[in-house]
């Protein structure tokens, strides 16, 4: 097995004002030679946006992105015709493809929107401008991992182009799990979204990013009441789509 340690406190910064981001992954200003992506997980944005702000319509292509609310709502808008609000226990997806343009803004007026902004390098390149967002309530489990994406439209959760799984887990203190790789060759990147836990042994805490590969499972403990986030990716940039 191998493995990587991000500290929270290591992560890239940037406050714009309207914005307040810290970057697992080289991104924007913020440029790491040794953080530039985990297998084919390419950013691991960690936004908060002020009341009444947001993003201004900007272009994508070619990759899979995920939004994971935390905390507040989001208004989503897109070259589509799409118009849709994101809320915490939702989870968003848009395959970029051959392009697309978006924006997303805190609809609001008095507190912040909390959200994660996750970039996957898709295993095919320019295919038609996809989006979905589904509700998470009714798959969600206790001290448990549940699959929130996959590769496949019939499975729990949205899917992407992509030999990917993401699972989210709440865990009273003291709960533990195991977690069983999906594919060979893929590893694992835990994003530790509250508490203290141990992964195989590693103290983890909030914030913390933790990758594993070459290993078929690992042995997870919940410290203290915690909440984890799981992505399950190829490390092969073969997987990439030319």
């Amino acid at each position: 097995m191998k493995t990587v340690l991000h500290k929270a406190n290591t992560r890239g910064h940037a406050n714009h004002g309207w914005l307040d981001s810290h970057h697992t992954f080289s991104f924007a200003g913020y440029q790491n030679p040794e953080r530039m992506h985990f297998g084919v997980l390419r950013v691991l944005n960690d936004d908060q946006v002020s009341a009444a702000k947001g993003f201004g319509t900007h272009p994508h292509d070619n990759m899979e992105i995920i939004s994971i609310p935390l905390e507040g709502d989001l208004e989503h808008k897109d070259s589509m015709g799409n118009v849709a609000t994101i809320k915490e226990g939702e989870v968003q997806v848009m395959s970029a493809g051959t392009g697309i343009f978006h924006s997303e803004y805190n609809k609001n007026p008095d507190k912040p929107v909390k959200f994660l902004q996750i970039w996957v390098f898709p295993n095919k390149r320019n295919v038609e401008p996809r989006y979905d967002q589904i509700s998470i309530r009714d798959i969600e489990k206790e001290n448990a991992f549940y699959q929130v994406l996959s590769p496949n439209p019939d499975d729990e959760g949205v899917w992407i182009h992509q030999d990917a799984w993401f699972h989210l887990g709440k865990f009273e203190s003291g709960a533990e799990a195991s977690y069983q790789i999906h594919k060979e060759g893929n590893g694992v990147y835990a994003f530790i979204l509250e508490g203290e836990v141990e992964i195989n042994g590693q103290k983890l805490e909030k914030r913390d990013g933790f990758g594993l590969w070459e290993t078929d499972s690992f042995e997870f403990k919940s410290v203290t009441d915690s909440r984890v986030l799981l992505m399950e990716v190829p490390m092969s940039l073969s997987q990439i789509g030319r």
